[in-house]
């Protein structure tokens, strides 16, 4: 979403190191140095460990098979030669439940009720779900937030129990059928698997916040339900078949009272509001709800399969500003769930089931028959070390400082409080981890730093002589290896970059990007192939050390030998967000995320900025689905 950085949440005042106390970018940053990690002991387990330290052979990666397009401020999508960019499923369009398909108003009005039927606003997180193969399938994928200036005609200009609504019905998350016919691929309308998720769509909770007494509320007192999913951010595909979204910025939907808590404050909640929910919704009010904040903050759950199941809230993963879930499996068949907090200054998280993943039965699909995987395990915290080895802190209660005497009852608060858990073992503060992915040739885990504008300021933790990132606009792409299985407690790490341009005055600004440049690496995704998919959420104004960028752009990379190339660049004001593919890597899915934001909120112009992808004199700018292809039928990027 589009962010002011100056205002990001910053509510971590525990004293644990940096990213940027123990980075060495001298050693680590693979890019600068072109030599590969010589850490002897941790790596000797790693079989084939080659000099491109990578875990893998000394092959030049995946090749990079376009010409790149040039940074571009049009209000269009730009897409290399021999390549097509169709808009598919932008918000409004009703998702193909049958009989109930409002038409999308190009002037905001439709009701609270039809929104709950349509394609919810700005398109985040995205997978795509065969039901033929690679020709028809299932695309899942989050709304993440409103803008309340694009969503009602005039705005917030005056603010209504029915505008809450609506704005409620266009978050959460959206199933729709696609296939893809002779002119394109298009929605499948009416469709038996369309599904709408919003901020009122009732939840089971799983895992052991289930039933805690401080998930409970007066209109839940068994704790074990909760209407709704917000802020949801990025998004992870399950091998059993399930989608993984993460509820992300929740805590700005709450407000509390002049003197907030501890625990709000830990979280980010005070008496100021991103929305005015609060007003229409008492759940919104920790005054008068206070639980209720510690029911956001979650992996969700969804099956895209079944539209009639019940979405779940895993609680064993911890509670965060998640951005999304990642699933690797260990050699013994486990799963292992990776996720990042979208906040200054937050930490990295992994979470180790205790049982194996299932296979299907003739009685049961696999996401019924790995129902409850994800609510038993083990959750850990990274800690970065300055030697280019890191460790999981495991998250238990009972062990360490995670006890009754420290305010941790049982495991069941331990995650609830999953920041100050983190906090008294030590984690490493990083830069805003957003995006994670893992390679599925050699194993390792990627991970976005966006930026933090905060590093270095006055108060807030700076940096040593080897790491020069203060007041760190441009952000960073990290990756770890562990030491012999995903489940293992022990990694190493370097930068696979640092992002910049190196045409900046400031030293922190340059980066060491090979290829062309960019900044706010925040959507990452890897092929079939091996290829890493950068998608960025940079400045919207694309001014000063953001000029010669653009607008926010896709860009492929090669791991090994670090060649970055443009692939995409999407309209005005606009966030690149999302990537996903068909099998067959001939279809990818990206979505455009926020065109034209900053337009006024009280709906007085919404065309300020963009009009895409309608063009209408008399509509708005619309997040949208792409999907992009090859006109000669080829895989993407090859």
């Amino acid at each position: 979403m589009p962010k002011d950085f100056s205002t990001m949440e910053d509510s971590n005042r525990s004293s644990n190191p940096s990213i940027h106390d123990v980075s060495d970018p001298e050693r680590r940053v693979w890019l600068r140095s072109g030599l590969g990690l010589s850490l002897g002991g941790l790596l000797a387990p790693l079989a084939g460990c080659g000099a491109v330290g990578l875990g893998g052979s000394n092959a030049a990666g995946p090749a990079l098979g376009f010409q790149p397009v040039r940074a571009s401020v049009a209000d269009r999508v730009v897409v290399p030669e021999g390549y097509t960019a169709q808009v598919l499923a932008p918000w409004g369009e009703p998702v193909g439940i049958a009989g109930q398909m409002p038409a999308f108003r190009a002037d905001a009005g439709n009701s609270a009720e039809e929104q709950a039927l349509q394609m919810g606003m700005h398109h985040d997180g995205i997978h795509y779900y065969p039901l033929d193969g690679s020709r028809r399938g299932l695309l899942c994928l989050n709304q993440e937030y409103t803008d309340e200036g694009l969503l009602h005609p005039d705005g917030q200009a005056t603010w209504t129990a029915a505008k809450v609504r609506k704005s409620q019905a266009a978050h959460g998350i959206t199933v729709i059928e696609i296939e893809q016919r002779p002119d394109g691929w298009q929605m499948v309308r009416p469709s038996r698997y369309a599904r709408r998720i919003t901020a009122t769509t009732p939840f089971a909770i799983g895992g052991p916040a289930a039933g805690h007494p401080l998930m409970r509320t007066i209109a839940d007192p068994s704790g074990m339900t909760v209407l709704g999913t917000i802020s949801n951010c990025a998004a992870g595909q399950t091998p059993w078949g399930t989608y993984l979204s993460g509820e992300e910025n929740w805590a700005n939907y709450f407000t509390a009272s002049d003197v907030p808590t501890g625990h709000e404050r830990r979280w980010g909640i005070n008496k100021a509001t991103w929305y005015r929910w609060p007003e229409f919704d008492p759940r919104f009010d920790t005054v008068r709800n206070p639980n209720e904040p510690n029911r956001f903050g979650w992996v969700v759950e969804v099956d895209p399969m079944d539209p009639k199941s019940t979405p779940v809230k895993r609680t064993a993963l911890g509670r965060a500003a998640h951005e999304g879930a990642w699933v690797a499996v260990t050699k013994d068949g486990r799963a292992v769930v990776y996720s990042g907090e979208d906040a200054v200054f937050e930490y990295i998280y992994k979470f180790v089931s205790r049982d194996k993943i299932q296979p299907a039965t003739k009685d049961k699909t696999a996401a019924q028959a790995n129902a409850t995987l994800l609510d038993h395990g083990t959750l850990y915290v990274a800690q970065f070390n300055a030697d280019g080895t890191g460790r999981w802190l495991p998250m238990v209660h009972g062990q360490g400082p995670l006890t009754a005497a420290n305010g941790f009852a049982d495991q069941g608060e331990v995650v609830i409080k999953t920041r100050q858990a983190a906090d008294l073992l030590g984690a490493t503060k990083m830069d805003r981890p957003e995006w994670l992915a893992i390679d599925p040739n050699s194993g390792w885990v990627y991970c976005t730093l966006t930026n933090n504008s905060q590093r270095g300021t006055a108060g807030r933790p700076g940096v040593d002589a080897a790491n020069p990132r203060t007041r760190n606009t441009m952000g960073q792409i990290i990756r770890w290896k562990e030491a012999l299985d995903f489940a293992s407690e022990a990694f190493v790490w370097n930068h696979l970059l640092l992002a910049g341009d190196p045409a900046n005055e400031r030293p922190e600004a340059k980066g060491n990007i090979k290829g062309d440049v960019f900044a706010g690496p925040d959507t990452i995704a890897f092929d079939n192939r091996g290829l890493l998919w950068i998608g960025t959420d940079h400045s919207a104004s694309a001014q000063g050390e953001f000029a010669r960028m653009g607008n926010n752009a896709l860009l492929a990379c090669n791991p090994v030998s670090g060649e970055v190339r443009r692939f995409l660049v999407g309209p005005q004001r606009c966030e690149l967000t999302g990537a996903a593919w068909t099998p067959d890597g001939r279809t990818m899915f990206v979505n455009i995320q926020h065109p034209g934001s900053g337009s006024p909120r009280d709906g007085s112009n919404p065309r300020q900025f963009s009009n895409w992808p309608d063009f209408n004199p008399a509509g708005r700018p619309r997040s949208a689905t792409l999907a992009i292809r090859r006109l000669d039928g080829g895989v993407i990027g090859a």
